[in-house]
């Protein structure tokens, strides 16, 4: 059996995988992410499918897989990433209240011999939110390291509905792509 390589510094990705009961080492990706692209999808993939392949060329060690994702927000075909400041944050947030917008999540596991890459996307709608929870929401430093100012698991409730896979709003679809993380590692 290979051994999983997350190529992803996140918190979230890693409680997720270790809740799914997948064993893995933690490998910080050097990929340079690009923010912008005409196609949401493609923009998602790409990043998710550099970050893998930059860790396993690193490691040099083909009993490895490693898993790149990248999460984004897009709402109106725009993208929003991690806020600059709480200025941007506060942007997204009203941007994003009381409106519906998508969360897409590409994926790509690279191993000897093995590349598979895809994504999964969610439709979040957030209820109204007032100028004083944005406020009191970027104040816990939350917003600061989400795509879109936000995390759907915080204990702010910004979501009225979510149409599709909660766990890819987080930042890992694993439903989604344990069957395929399953193949890749046996």
């Amino acid at each position: 059996m290979k051994k999983l390589v997350l190529a992803s510094k996140s918190p979230r990705r890693k409680q997720l995988l270790s809740e799914h009961g997948f064993e893995f080492i933690v490998e910080e990706s050097s990929f340079d992410e690009i923010s912008q692209s005409k196609n949401p999808v493609d923009l998602a993939v790409f990043n998710a499918s550099g970050k893998a392949k930059e860790v396993f060329a690193r490691l040099k060690d083909e009993s490895v897989v490693a898993l790149g994702c990248d999460t984004i927000v897009c709402v109106d075909g725009v993208v929003l990433g991690k806020p600059k400041d709480k200025k941007n944050a506060k942007e997204m947030l009203k941007t994003l209240s009381n409106r519906a917008h998508k969360v897409i999540s590409g994926w790509c596991l690279v191993g000897k011999d093995y590349i598979k890459s895809g994504f999964v996307e969610t439709q979040v709608v957030f209820r109204a939110l007032s100028e004083k929870e944005i406020e009191d929401y970027i104040a816990t430093g939350s917003p600061m390291d989400k795509a879109g100012a936000y995390g759907i698991q915080d204990s702010v409730n910004v979501a009225s509905r979510i149409i599709g896979s909660y766990e890819n709003v987080v930042g890992l679809p694993i439903k989604e792509i344990a069957g395929e993380i399953f193949k890749a590692i046996k």
